[in-house]
């Protein structure tokens, strides 16, 4: 079975303590830096339910599966864009969809229009 690339999981690699601030961002597409600061400054500044919350995430969430960590840039950037705001990949993906088909029929147009100098060039294949 393979994985979800749309689930949140720990990042045991890329984590110190329980992968969970790596795990957050991964899935956000954050540095893990900027979330280990925030979990500490959280901590600090009156937030003292984050160490209870961290640990039971930790103890929780699944880790990362190994096949994830071999993905490409571009497909980690896919996913994580997914992640984070689907309905606008999804209107990324169906406008380059349709720029690709625009495309594909102006070759298509071009190929089958009364095209002499083609259409010799095609009988001298012949």
């Amino acid at each position: 079975m393979t994985p979800r690339r749309t689930h949140f999981y720990l990042d045991k690699r890329r984590g110190r303590f329980m992968g969970v601030c790596a795990g957050v961002a991964d899935y956000l597409g954050w540095e893990p830096l900027w979330v280990r600061l925030a979990a500490v400054l959280g901590t600090c500044f009156g937030l003292g339910f984050l160490p209870v919350v961290y640990l039971v995430v930790g103890w929780v969430a699944d880790p990362k599966p190994r096949e994830l960590y071999d993905e490409s840039p571009d497909e980690r950037e896919f996913w994580t864009k997914v992640r984070v705001a689907p309905q606008r990949t999804m209107r990324d993906v169906r406008s380059s969809f349709r720029d690709a088909d625009r495309r594909l029929q102006d070759i298509e147009a071009y190929m089958t229009s009364s095209n002499s100098r083609l259409a010799s060039e095609i009988d001298q294949l012949r």
